[in-house]
């Protein structure tokens, strides 16, 4: 790429040379302002289920990594869609958003509007600061186009209920539904594609700073490829690393009686696997339209893009056949890719950082003031390469569990892992789990990267308190200050 553009990969954050006013509230250097005053545009890119063993199928990430920044050590909340997103639209752990699942009394799109999270997201406040935003795509799980309405925030509202099989599916236009059947055209990833490059091109030409989340139910299981990427990648098969059929020692109860996988299992993991690398094609091409229609509108200078996943996922590793939920590094960790003016190209960040802390980047990169009630802290320091005084030393991933709805799409299948109530904190180095029946795990990565020796029960008891001290006072933490350990 040419140009520098920001792309947040499944989140990937880019700061601007106006990145300044994230701390000051100053203004943007002449270099990088345009029409707007010099406000930076912004472009989410939010996938679901992207586990890092996809990168090397799409490109224009790659590329983007090439261009701009990396974080090594990026985290979400949970490995789980909904409490996942909430984090990401309000800057907030699953103890203060109140979602810990995708439905019932405890999460989903009912628990997140009732309580009114929906009021304060990164769209609100860009939005306040003269931003024109859409989001397109998936929204939370239990969002219903014909009934759920558009929330507060978004001037541009392009939003699918059950988008999961990319074709035959409903779409909230601005409160208007449209019905998109099986043809070609109709395959969502590309239909999203197609309104975000309207978005850029009739935004830019009035004058305004916009900010777009592109959030792809891709690659989601049924894992739908467009139809022109069906037939890719030919006799593809899922990596076969350490942890594949590999079960950790002293492993927590949920897990310790998962038996080697069948030969059927394995096979069905390959086929699943190559339909994920076809079906994040559709992605990455969406990607390389939106920087061409950034490019056309003469803003790409001047746009952030942000590349990450909603979480990960595991296929094969420890026993398990697909799924996700788990504290393992398969599924809480993510990509985080950014690209645009300021950010250093070539540069990886190894902090630890969080999906709570894309809310106060953008609303630093917009100039907008970040609310008190916000747990995470502004990235726009590390995307300019350096580091502030005080920065976090873990992420905290909250679960509830283990899940038994049957109206979840992503409620485990047989097999996949189906993890009982947990929290844990994951540093540089190591993931520390608590389950609510006192199981614990303790990983160290710089010697056991793939997690299968839990050490837990071999911990000095000094340092075994402080692992526990930390943790509890994470799940109870509010505000920046409070939430960075």
């Amino acid at each position: 790429m040419a140009h520098r553009t920001r792309v947040f990969l499944t989140l990937a954050l880019t700061v601007t040379m106006a990145a300044a006013a994230c701390s000051t509230g100053g203004s943007t250097s002449p270099q990088a302002s345009g029409a707007a005053g010099g406000k930076p545009n912004i472009v989410l890119v939010l996938t679901d289920d992207l586990s890092m063993n996809l990168l090397q199928y799409l490109p224009h990430v790659q590329d983007m990594a090439k261009t701009g920044t990396t974080f090594a050590d990026y985290t979400v909340t949970d490995s789980l869609c909904c409490p996942s997103r909430s984090s990401l639209f309000t800057g907030m752990v699953p103890h203060n958003t109140g979602v810990f699942t995708n439905g019932g009394k405890d999460g989903g799109y009912a628990t997140f509007h009732g309580r009114g999270d929906d009021k304060s997201t990164f769209a609100t406040s860009l939005q306040q600061a003269g931003y024109h935003t859409a989001m397109m795509g998936k929204y939370l799980n239990g969002y219903d186009p014909k009934t759920s309405g558009v929330p507060p925030g978004w001037n541009e509202w392009d939003v699918a209920g059950n988008g999961y099989g990319e074709f035959d599916y409903d779409l909230n236009e601005n409160g208007t539904i449209k019905h998109y059947g099986k043809t070609p055209q109709d395959y969502l990833v590309d239909v999203m594609a197609g309104k975000a490059a309207q978005f850029v091109g009739s935004s830019a030409g009035a004058h305004t700073p916009f900010a777009i989340e592109l959030a792809t139910f891709a690659p989601h299981g049924p894992y739908t490829p467009a139809p022109r990427d069906a037939d890719a990648f030919p006799g593809l098969t899922a990596p076969r690393g350490p942890a594949f059929d590999t079960l950790p020692s002293a492993a927590p109860p949920w897990l310790a009686s998962r038996t080697p996988l069948t030969d059927k299992e394995k096979q069905k993991i390959d086929q699943d696997f190559r339909k994920r690398a076809q079906a994040v094609q559709s992605v990455d091409a969406m990607i390389g339209t939106v920087q061409a229609a950034l490019d056309k509108a003469g803003v790409r200078d001047n746009t952030d893009i942000v590349f990450t996943s909603d979480n990960g996922y595991h296929m094969g590793e420890y026993r398990l056949t697909p799924g996700k939920q788990t504290a393992f590094d398969t599924d809480v960790h993510v990509p985080l890719v950014v690209t645009g003016p300021g950010v250093k190209a070539g540069a990886t960040v190894d902090q630890p950082a969080e999906n709570i802390d894309l809310r106060p980047t953008f609303e630093a990169l917009a100039g907008a003031r970040t609310p008190d009630q916000v747990d995470g802290e502004s990235l726009v320091p590390l995307l300019r390469g350096t580091t502030p005084q005080a920065w976090r030393t873990v992420g905290l991933v909250e679960h509830h569990g283990p899940d038994f709805d049957k109206t979840d799409p992503d409620k485990p299948t047989k097999n996949s892992g189906n993890p009982s109530t947990y929290e844990a904190i994951r540093g540089a180095t190591y993931t520390y789990v608590e389950y609510t029946d006192g199981t614990k795990e303790y990983y160290d990565r710089s010697k056991d990267p793939q997690e299968l020796h839990n050490t837990a029960a071999d911990l000095p008891a000094d340092t075994a308190k402080q692992l526990h001290d930390t943790l509890q006072a994470m799940i109870s933490c509010h505000g920046a200050t409070a939430c960075r350990h």
